[in-house]
């Protein structure tokens, strides 16, 4: 049917499925992480004396420790992991706060001691502070959004109508708002940004999402831009240098490790959320090396952000802050391969075996390379129900509910005696349950791609037929040893769709169109879309033999983890 439609009655289409909506702010100048921006030194200070009087506080009677530790790290690090974005300086600079260090702590009385301790420790946290924070500059940020449109529309495959490669180049094809498919929330959230700050959290696959989804709520959602981290090895060359230092992020160095340099990264989040700078972290920490959704989140960005309100709370300011989960949906990962051999060799020491990699011939990595060009695949952005510090849900106007639906007052939850305090133990318990509340959501906002099912249940299948095999000898077996009987994965593959949509109904997932087509379109679907970037195929259908088979046992199982935690395997 689509082929015999014209190609402009196809974006027509398109285009009413998908929607563009216009931005929140007119003028990037009201953005909240422009005008931080613009008051750079001022925030450098402000996070200088915060990260110091916490610190301080913490390791009272042991500043000399902290230090020692700190200077120490550092020194093996510019010795043995140097980078070419590192100050040009760095061996002279810690090696003469070493000696400063060492003098302060032979000479002179206590009191003598802590000022040169405080000395110390007040450079070091300048230092990184420069490092960390950066700027956002309205030029940049102009050019960016050109250059990343055209980017995605042809990493994307937007021109997918064009079979024709040097046409595909150079025509203008589909454009690339309707690639990326944002639902859920959209309404709330954009109603919620000019009532507080907003903090998106989400799901984290691939070394693309922080700049997809960058691109996709300025483009699409239209949100101002948000401030997140990014790894400072991304500034290693010049040009990529120039453009991260003037977006905004705060750069992240993860060789990093010692505890001055950990507090101000949380001392830069939660300043900037004190300052109404909507935020974007990952709660995971790092991708995700199985391709499940994460069920454990790191504890530290989330506390900046209920600290932050508490502060808020502290100072009467009426400013709430959201936290918003994002699920990210692809048909492919471009790093599955290597994210799943680092997840099989944590897991099975002794028992993985990485065999040679035979997947980079000239002819195989020439067909990647063309895929990449021809192939299309939407990407789906599940932007959740705004939740409150506490994990409550909120509605449009900001205010907070319980769990039958009550509005409640967050302040009560930060006071003792009706005044708000700090309490570091009871706000560690929040971030505890504000964590569950996320990896909840994950779930339930979960969009289940065609190729997510179609995986689950080739694996499911593969698994059962060796109930004797573990995991690691599963892996093991030579893929041209192996064919997936048609019937059986018809079988599994309605139990696994009639089980989800029951789920759905149920509010416990989010489905794609395409599971409710008719059990073959369905699996052709699947079949095509997954992993359709790789060398070597997760699943596909040998046309001379007419009987689908594996290229690649791993890669299958990446996309299969998509659907766990979901007790769908029962089913099978």
């Amino acid at each position: 049917m689509e082929g015999k439609l014209g190609f402009k009655t196809l974006q027509q289409k398109a285009k009413e499925r998908y929607h563009v909506y216009p931005p929140v702010y007119e003028d990037i100048r009201d953005w909240p992480i422009y005008k931080a921006s613009e008051l750079r030194d001022s925030f450098i200070l402000s996070l200088n004396k915060n990260v110091f009087n916490r610190l301080t506080k913490e390791h009272e009677g042991k500043l000399y420790d902290l230090l020692a530790k700190t200077i120490f790290d550092e020194r093996i690090r510019v010795k043995e992991e140097p980078w070419k974005v590192d100050p040009p300086n760095e061996k002279q600079t810690w090696a003469s706060l070493q000696k400063r260090l060492v003098i302060a702590h032979d000479n002179g009385n206590d009191e003598q001691q802590l000022a040169e301790y405080h000395k110390i420790l007040e450079e070091i946290i300048d230092r990184y502070s420069e490092e960390v924070v950066s700027t956002f500059k309205l030029k940049t940020f102009k050019f960016a959004r050109k250059f990343l449109t055209f980017f995605f529309n042809k990493l994307l495959n937007t021109g997918a109508t064009i079979r024709n490669f040097r046409r595909r180049i150079y025509k203008k094809g589909m454009s690339v708002h309707e690639r990326l498919n944002c639902q859920g929330s959209v309404d709330e959230i954009r109603e919620l940004m000019k009532k507080g700050t907003v903090v998106i959290v989400p799901t984290h696959f691939s070394n693309l999402d922080s700049i997809l989804i960058g691109y996709a709520i300025d483009a699409v959602v239209g949100l101002p831009a948000f401030s997140y981290g990014a790894g400072l090895n991304l500034y290693n060359t010049g040009y990529t240098a120039y453009f991260m230092n003037r977006l905004g992020p705060y750069r992240v160095d993860r060789r990093k490790k010692n505890a001055v340099y950990l507090e101000t990264l949380k001392g830069v989040s939660k300043l900037s959320i004190e300052w109404g700078v909507n935020n974007l972290f990952f709660p995971g920490g790092t991708r995700s090396r199985s391709g499940a959704l994460e069920s454990k989140l790191k504890m530290g960005l989330l506390g900046t952000a209920i600290e932050a309100q508490r502060i808020l709370l502290e100072k009467n300011k009426g400013q709430k802050i959201f936290i918003v989960p994002l699920v990210l949906g692809y048909h492919f990962v471009l790093e599955a391969q290597f994210l799943i051999e680092q997840q099989l060799q944590k897991e099975g020491k002794e028992l993985y075996i990485r065999k040679n990699d035979q997947s980079y011939s000239f002819r195989k990595v020439t067909r990647f390379i063309w895929r990449l060009f021809t192939r299309k695949s939407d990407i789906t952005l599940s932007f959740g129900k705004p939740l409150d510090v506490l994990g409550n849900f909120v509605d449009k106007d900001g205010a907070s509910l319980d769990r039958q639906g009550n509005v409640v007052d967050i302040k009560d939850y930060f006071s003792s005696d009706g005044i708000v305090s700090e309490n570091l133990q009871r706000e560690r318990q929040y971030t505890k349950i504000l964590a569950d509340r996320i990896v909840d959501r994950y779930h339930k906002d979960n969009i289940v791609l065609s190729s997510h099912l179609v995986a689950f249940a080739g694996f499911q299948l593969f698994k059962k037929e060796h109930p004797n095999l573990d995991l690691f000898a599963l892996l093991r077996m030579p893929t041209e040893d192996y064919i997936f009987k048609n019937e059986s994965l018809y079988d599994i593959l309605n139990r696994l769709k009639n089980k989800l949509i029951e789920l759905e109904g149920m509010g416990k997932v989010k489905l794609s169109p395409q599971i409710y087509w008719e059990d073959e379109a369905l699996l052709k679907d699947g079949i095509q879309q997954m992993g359709s970037f790789h060398a070597t195929r997760p699943l596909m259908l040998n046309k001379k033999r007419r009987v689908i088979v594996s290229q690649n046992f791993k890669i299958l199982y990446f996309y299969h983890n998509r659907l766990t935690g979901y007790g769908l395997e029962k089913f099978v």
